[in-house]
């Protein structure tokens, strides 16, 4: 009708969204999107130390429990997951690090050199002491239900830079964290913003990701084969309608393609100099967060690493594990911190560290089979913890908030898990109350019904 009234002058009015069904856009839903106001990030690395460090060893040091080594504290224990008893003085020593001068253990001293990008959390708090629903409620913003990942709901918010790699990576060496999948799915957002599941204990990209080369005929064969396996997929979608599993499908395959041209590439991280690669270091976990800035470089919007498969940072038996984890990964960290600010990434690239909670100040009462009766671990600790966030419009130099003097809790301006996901989804652009999806009669947002921006973390 348009198209005849008027000469089809009406037509001018649709000539955008002509253009992109034209282009194809249409069919790209990772296609780089505008958020509700200007953003501060473009991109995130969360850095997910998956086990629960211990805050009172890494970056809340609590000098009262030298005073009360081996005694009973001043203040009643909490309840978490198991019994723990008199008070445990960290191993680890303490230094002041930067012009802001922050506390932060030995155990992080190649991280502590960029303290003055850093802002550090010291008033987390979880809702439970239990590692699956914390690592849900820090992944999917709800400890119980299933519901899409952060990494999905800012790569469906913004899309990606980069239309040949997943907007959305997830890096995880060594086998998959506890809950799996769960920890990057998309829930009832469309599939195609899904996490990819990278092993990064493998270096050939072969391996990485599987099946990503196909050796036996040309991609232009590919591109006729795919041309007509989209055509067919299309006519059958049509014939049904609504199809969301059939379009995750669709676009699956043809991101795969797309992979061919860019991920043997990305994921090749001795195309670093000699130089980099030092700085980094030689464990996988250098290696996986070398590969999380290439991609960030490359457009992708959302890169999540892991330290491995399980949880290794439960320590129930021993702390000192924590100095041979560390070893692995805070050099990298270091590292990554002081590249991203040379290449001026640092200002648009938010990123994130810590775990799903943290651990308590006293120490863990031995229980046979469960740490082989000694005593020199701590339990998970959600009353009061700590994380850091650096670049993207964060503080730096900064230290938000305070468990109270003992380590058990925090008391000075406490902040929620859901309240970082409010805060990171501020610096992308988005009002995270009005940033919804429809779904089953309702709107649902990554925060839920909570969440506040903590204004005292940005810059």
């Amino acid at each position: 009708m348009l198209s005849r009234c008027g000469m089809g002058m009406g037509t001018i009015g649709l000539a955008p969204l002509i253009a992109d069904v034209q282009s194809g856009s249409a069919d790209a839903p990772l296609s780089p999107r505008s958020a509700h106001h200007p953003a501060k990030a473009k991109a995130i690395i969360h850095i997910f130390l998956n086990g629960g460090p211990s805050h009172v060893d890494t970056f809340d040091p609590k000098p009262l429990l030298k005073r009360y080594d081996g005694r009973t504290l001043p203040v009643a224990n909490l309840p978490t997951e198991r019994a723990t008893g008199n008070a445990f003085p960290s191993p680890f020593r303490f230094r002041r690090y930067g012009e802001s001068g922050i506390e932060v253990s030995d155990l992080f001293r190649r991280t502590a050199e960029s303290i003055d990008d850093i802002c550090v959390v010291r008033s987390m708090h979880a809702d439970v002491p239990n590692h699956e629903p914390s690592f849900l409620l820090w992944n999917c913003g709800d400890a119980r239900l299933p519901r899409p990942s952060m990494g999905s709901w800012v790569t469906y918010g913004l899309g990606s830079e980069n239309q040949n790699l997943p907007g959305f990576v997830a890096l995880c060496p060594n086998g998959l964290p506890t809950q799996g999948v769960e920890n990057w799915r998309s829930a009832f957002l469309p599939g195609v913003f899904q996490g990819a599941h990278v092993d990064t204990q493998f270096k050939e990209v072969d391996r990485l990701i599987e099946n990503i080369r196909n050796t036996t005929i040309s991609t232009a064969r590919q591109r006729r084969q795919l041309d007509f396996l989209l055509h067919a997929n299309r006519r059958h979608k049509d014939s049904r309608g609504f199809a969301p599993d059939l379009e995750a499908r669709i676009q699956s395959f043809e991101l795969a393609y797309r992979m061919q041209t860019e991920a043997a590439e990305a994921f090749d991280v001795s195309q670093e100099t000699k130089q980099t690669q030092k700085m980094y270091g030689e464990s996988v976990q250098a290696r996986t967060i070398l590969t999380a800035r290439r991609l960030v470089e490359r457009g992708v919007r959302f890169v999540q690493v892991w330290y491995s498969g399980g949880q290794p940072w439960d320590n129930h038996d021993d702390i000192g594990i924590h100095s041979q984890l560390s070893a692995n990964i805070d050099p990298p960290i270091g590292a990554l911190l002081k590249d991203l600010k040379q290449r001026g990434l640092l200002d648009q690239t938010l990123v994130l560290c810590g775990g799903e909670f943290g651990r308590t100040p006293t120490v863990e009462l031995p229980r046979p089979l469960l740490n082989s009766g000694k005593q020199l671990g701590r339990d998970h600790n959600h009353h009061g913890f700590s994380v850091w966030l650096a670049g993207g419009g964060i503080k730096g130099g900064h230290v938000h908030g305070a468990t109270d003097e003992t380590g058990w809790k925090a008391v000075e301006k406490p902040v929620h898990v859901h309240d970082i996901h409010a805060t990171m989804l501020h610096l992308l652009g988005f009002d995270h109350e009005s940033f919804t999806y429809r779904y089953a009669g309702r709107d649902f947002r990554l925060t839920d019904v909570h969440g506040r921006v903590v204004n005292e973390l940005l810059a």
